[in-house]
This record gives C-alpha cells, structure tokens and sequence, in this order.
C-alpha cells in the first residue's frame, strides 16, 4: 500500500513521489516473498519478456507457475492495491522506456488436459503458449486451432483479446474462461465474454477479472490435414509478415478495410525513428533492429495516426497495448 504523502514529511514533490515508490516496492516485495520466496525479484527489464524486444524495468516481478499461484498472487495485489500489470507471451504489448511502477506478473501456468472423443476439448491454463498448444493438437488428429499456430502470445491472452487470424480467432474456440474477479473464481461462457474485433468485456474493462483457464472446443480429424493445415498458414504467414522482433499487428484493420494498405498508401513503409522502422514488407509491423527505445515505436505511431487521418480521414486504432509510464 502506497504510503501517504503526510507521512514522508517535507521535500519537493518530485522528491516525495520517488520516496513513495521505494516504499510501494519494498512493502510489495515483503507481502509477495512471504508466499512466493524467490520467484520475487526487483527491478526486471522487460524487453526480454515481450516479442518486440523492447522496455524497461518492473519495480517488482512474480512468477507464476500455475493458475492456483495466479489467483493467490493477484487476491494479493487487489487486497493492497497495488499496481499491476499481467504478462503472459509479450506480444502485441509496447513497455515504456521507463518500464512499469509496480508488479509484473509474469504468467507461466502451462498445464494442459484433453479430453477426447465425439465433442474433444482441451483444458488449459492461462500462461499455455498457444502456438505449441495448437501443434499439440495436431500431433492428436484435433483440429480446430490451426489459426492460432502463428500466432505469438498465451491462450490468456487470446481469450482477454479475441486474438485471431486466418479467418479464426477465440469467438469459435472459446467454451468458458475461468476468471478470478473481486468476487472469486468464476466461469464466464462464451456468451457473457461478448467478443467483437480483437476486444472483450474484460478488454473493454466492463468487468474486472484475470484469465486463469480456459475450455476449448476441438473438432476429430486427422494428424495429416491438421498439420498441413498449419503449414499452409505458416507458409502464408511467412510470405506475408516480416521476420524479426516486432509487436504484431500494430493497428486494428478498419472496418472494410486493411491498416496496411491505408499505410502504404500514404507512403510510411520503410519509414524509420531511430532503430524503429516501419517494415518494408507489411506497413501495419514496426521493427526493432536493435536497441530500439520505446519511445521512437511510440513516435512511429503518432505519425501513422496523423498522416491516414489526414490523407484519407481514418484514425487508426492500436491493437497493441501500451504499458508503464508514457510522457503522451
């Protein structure tokens, strides 16, 4: 619990809020260790976590090995309100250069069940890569995710987002999600997580709650046409998207449209901020070609933003998220 200002007595503002901060870290260290010992640390760079390479540091990190230590860490967290973000495969997020003032949950809970015969799902926790997850299925004879086998991140992700590709995403996977909201654990179907494009009640923040499992639907089929399934997608893919340390899709495509054409048509692809460029290849991926500082990603963004809407009057909506402190 951040300490009150009164209590830290006199000095310039700056001064008392970084004082305050050193308090926060310290109390959430202590209250986190006591239940996850030396999965605890201070002071983490991020960009090892995230697909893009790119961020600072957490105040504090904990990570979780099961949906179980998810649910008793967050309780945690909102019982002291402390600030918190949730990182599961780093994708389609963009960390400040000045990182994240507070706890980073790193979610690596990766059990997995299957159940198979005339209706086969699979059970899964939230941390769960789901690219492997769907090529696991393949080795089955179970279709039904091949869209997500290129897709970076974690089924917590996907079920928060909606993620898709391919012409698939969660809306035609998804049969519950286990949640952890204030009022405990709880199973929301398909129905109540009300997807639309890339979004979710728990992305529009309509509820509060964490993805600690969820309950897909698989359909039997055969080792082969899964997997050559999956390999049409990922020749597809390859074809299409640049290789490298990149954020993912950076924009949500407007309705009726493609956010990449609307940028190459404006004339941005190869466009570069500092180490950040905007790929040659497909407009809606920026590149990190190395020590990339978040801030010039950040610049990228603004003049995409500006220069569609000016030339053909679309504001370009961001898919990725961006978390820590931001001088916008």
């Amino acid at each position: 619990m951040r300490a009150p200002a009164a209590v830290l007595g006199g000095g310039d503002a700056a001064e008392s809020e970084n004082r305050m901060l050193m308090v926060n870290t310290a109390f959430a260290v202590d209250l986190l260790r006591q239940t996850f010992g030396d999965a605890v640390q201070e002071n983490v760079t991020l960009a090892p976590y995230t697909s893009a390479r790119i961020g600072g540091p957490a105040d504090v990190m904990v990570s979780v090995k099961s949906a179980d230590e998810l649910a008793n860490a967050m309780q945690l967290i909102w019982q002291h309100e402390l600030p918190y973000y949730i990182l599961g495969g780093g994708s389609n997020v963009l960390v400040s250069d000045d990182g994240f003032r507070g706890v980073v949950v790193l979610d690596r809970a990766k059990e997995t069940r299957f159940e198979i015969g005339d209706q086969p799902t699979v059970w899964c926790e939230a941390g769960v890569i789901i690219a492997n997850l769907a090529k696991r299925c393949a080795s089955k004879g179970l279709a039904g995710l091949e869209w997500s086998a290129t897709v970076p991140g974690t089924v917590g992700g996907a079920v928060y987002g909606n993620a898709g590709a391919f012409g698939g995403d969660m809306t035609h996977n998804l049969i519950w999600a286990e949640l952890l909201t204030p009022g405990g654990r709880e199973k929301v179907t398909l129905e109540q997580m009300k997807y639309g494009y890339r979004t979710s009640v728990l992305k529009r923040g309509e509820i509060r709650g964490i993805v600690l499992s969820a309950l897909l639907k698989l359909k039997n089929s055969s080792k082969e046409e899964v997997s050559v399934k999956i390999e049409q997608f990922s020749e597809r893919r390859k074809a299409t998207q640049p290789p490298g340390a990149s954020l993912g899709s950076m924009f949500k495509n407007p309705e009726g449209d493609y956010a990449g054409r609307l940028i190459e048509s404006a004339g941005l692809k190869g466009t570069r901020i500092g180490s950040a460029e905007i790929s040659t290849v497909h407009g809606n991926f920026f590149i990190n070609h190395g020590e990339t500082k978040a801030e010039d990603i950040r610049a990228l963004i603004h003049l995409v933003q500006n220069t569609v809407k000016e030339k053909f009057n679309v504001f370009l909506e961001l898919e990725v998220e961006l978390v820590g402190d931001w001088n916008i």
